[in-house]
């Protein structure tokens, strides 16, 4: 499948492993490639699915100049969107346990942008998914600070791992997107490149 990419090195732009995991699952060869300290800051007035958007296209941007001619990068960044306001990664067990205890009965949308860049040409678009989380006690928090240590995570968790099996009673959208990348919407733009 996906042909039309055979003249194309694709080049995955995240240290994710779930995202690593979920393009794998797309049945394309692939590399991992990473720059460091790439700036993932936003402008204040950017809201909700704008922000992943924008610095999707800000992490492609430092690729552009080092990119080969026959080299496609897929770049993704993942927010969770809560009151009007961005839920990136946590900068502490602190504030994860703030982020999850903030998102407990009550409904978040997680935004994922997604930029897919060649020397030639940008496609980028945005996803959102909205999850709904059933109340949670301070200990289920605690527990699953301790044990999955989420600091790496967007909004503090994994719907894949031991929170979203308890927490999350309802999504609408891509649970992929949730994972971080929502792999059914990167196929299908990835089959009009070329």
């Amino acid at each position: 499948m996906l042909d039309n990419l055979k003249k194309y090195k694709i080049i995955l732009a995240s240290a994710s492993p779930r995202r690593r995991e979920l393009l794998a699952g797309l049945d394309v060869d692939f590399e991992v490639r990473t720059l460091p300290d790439v700036d993932e800051s936003f402008p204040a007035e950017l809201q909700g699915g704008d922000i992943p958007l924008y610095i999707s296209r800000k992490k492609a941007a430092a690729y552009r100049a080092l990119m080969a001619d026959d080299e496609l990068v897929i770049t993704a960044d993942t927010i969770v969107w809560l009151d009007g306001a961005a839920l990136g990664k946590p900068v502490d067990e602190e504030d994860a346990r703030r982020m999850i205890r903030n998102m407990a009965g009550k409904t978040h949308s997680v935004f994922t942008g997604v930029s897919i860049t060649t020397k030639e040409q940008q496609y980028s678009f945005v996803a959102q998914s909205d999850v709904t989380f059933s109340e949670l006690t301070d200990d289920e928090i605690e527990y699953y600070v301790q044990k999955y240590r989420p600091m790496d995570k967007a909004g503090a968790y994994g719907a894949q791992e031991w929170i979203g099996y308890i927490g999350m009673s309802n999504i609408v959208g891509s649970y992929f997107n949730v994972m971080g990348l929502p792999v059914q919407r990167l196929y299908s733009e990835l089959k009009k490149i070329g």
